[in-house]
């Protein structure tokens, strides 16, 4: 009798353990989360240092390998973790100007360095094998541009492989012939969850590998891990997921890697309140891809229905960073005043100081059919239509002392 007890009692704190996974990880993220960095804007020699400082930490649970050069000779690196069966590889950074998954890569190996004798890492660690590239494109992230050094954009370099940077992520896939992808990008941080408004702070994608979209046993394994990462996310980002066209690419690596038989899942990390460094979804990055691997090392994902993928809404292009509400326009050339919503976005600049954030005029009218992450109330205060021009840079702080939220 004893024993029976026991072994139900084992057995009810590892799915306890398993189903609260994902809220422990969320909810003890500063304890692990990697405090070297800082801000999005970091290059290849500080990636280097950080990962030096993770693998002393590691020490034998990980290797570090450098698997070929970019064009202006940066190292491109794997690193490897774990020695199990499910091979999941991860490549992030093929878009120099798109690290938020690659800080939530440094906190997910702070995690496992720290937590190496949790039976969560150790199941990960057991039953799969972590394959990952943190940062495929060095030159572009020395400029903190989307393109490679050569002004090619390595996701459309899948068929020619004409970069060297596309022929060691293609060399590497076919090394290793991984069962599971991630393939790991940022998108417009203004992009939409479907009519509801609310901002895309994650978006995912089970790639198509043909134009007629049809699911196989590849593309359809796609699909359960999104489903899983999604039931994931929706615990601290509910109504806030959105879907990515799945139109198939012929030129991109994502389809392509699906196409050659790796069941790849496209994460873009998008846009949140008040996070310009994307610090919350550098968060939701680790966390995701941490429950994920567990989810895989137990097979739990395997019992996830697609559905759950499907019924994510799809992106969509309905937010604004400021929308001014019915706002009095006053022209000095003696034309009639107009009542009309301003739409303002933010644009990142930098000077000596640092980060500036600037706001650009991007839409006048009615625009009450558009969301906005602030909407400042205009009606009854007027503004002379030269301070807001189509495209004009403005000084927000000058136009909140106009208009009142």
């Amino acid at each position: 009798m004893k024993t029976i007890i026991f072994f139900l009692v084992l057995v009810m704190t590892t799915q306890l353990a398993d189903s609260q996974f994902s809220k422990i990880l969320f909810e003890s993220y500063d304890s692990y989360k990697f405090n070297d960095i800082s801000s999005r804007r970091f290059k290849h020699g500080e990636l280097m240092n950080h990962l030096e400082t993770l693998k002393k930490s590691l020490g034998d649970l990980i290797k570090v390998e450098q698997i070929g050069s970019s064009a202006e000779n940066r190292s491109i690196n794997l690193l490897t973790l774990g020695t199990g069966k499910m091979k999941i590889f991860l490549w992030s950074q093929m878009h120099g100007d798109e690290p938020t998954a690659t800080m939530g890569l440094l906190d997910l190996l702070n995690y496992i360095s720290k937590n190496r004798n949790s039976a969560e890492v150790k199941k990960i660690l057991s039953e799969t094998t972590l394959l990952i590239i943190p940062m495929l494109n060095p030159d572009g992230a020395e400029r903190f541009q989307r393109r490679t050094s050569q002004g090619i954009d390595m996701n459309r370099d899948a068929m020619r492989l004409q970069t060297p940077e596309a022929r060691i992520l293609k060399a590497t896939r076919d090394r290793f012939n991984p069962e599971i992808g991630f393939n790991l990008h940022d998108q417009d941080p203004r992009y939409s969850v479907g009519d509801k408004g609310t901002v895309a702070v994650i978006s995912l994608l089970a790639p198509a590998y043909n134009v007629e979209k049809t699911d196989n046993a590849v593309r359809t394994r796609a699909k359960k891990v999104a489903s899983e990462l999604t039931l994931v996310l929706q615990q601290f980002v509910s109504n806030h997921i959105g879907k990515y066209d799945d139109t198939f690419e012929p030129r991109a690596f994502g389809d392509n890697i699906q196409k050659w038989g790796t069941s790849v899942v496209l994460i873009e990390s998008g846009g949140w309140n008040n996070d310009g460094e994307k610090m919350f979804i550098r968060k939701l990055n680790c966390v995701g891809l941490l429950s994920v691997f567990h989810s895989i090392a137990t097979t739990s994902y395997e019992k996830t229905s697609i559905d759950v993928y499907e019924n994510i809404p799809m992106n969509t292009k309905n937010l604004f960073d400021i929308i001014i509400e019915k706002a009095t326009i006053s022209f000095s050339d003696g034309r009639s005043s107009i009542i009309a919503d301003i739409a303002i976005n933010k644009e990142e600049t930098h000077d000596s100081t640092g980060i500036v954030w600037k706001g650009r005029v991007v839409d006048l009218g009615d625009l009450s059919v558009f969301s906005a992450n602030e909407k400042w109330n205009g009606a009854g205060r007027s503004i002379d239509a030269s301070l807001i021009e189509m495209n004009d840079i403005v000084n927000i702080h000058e136009l909140k002392n106009i208009f009142s939220k």
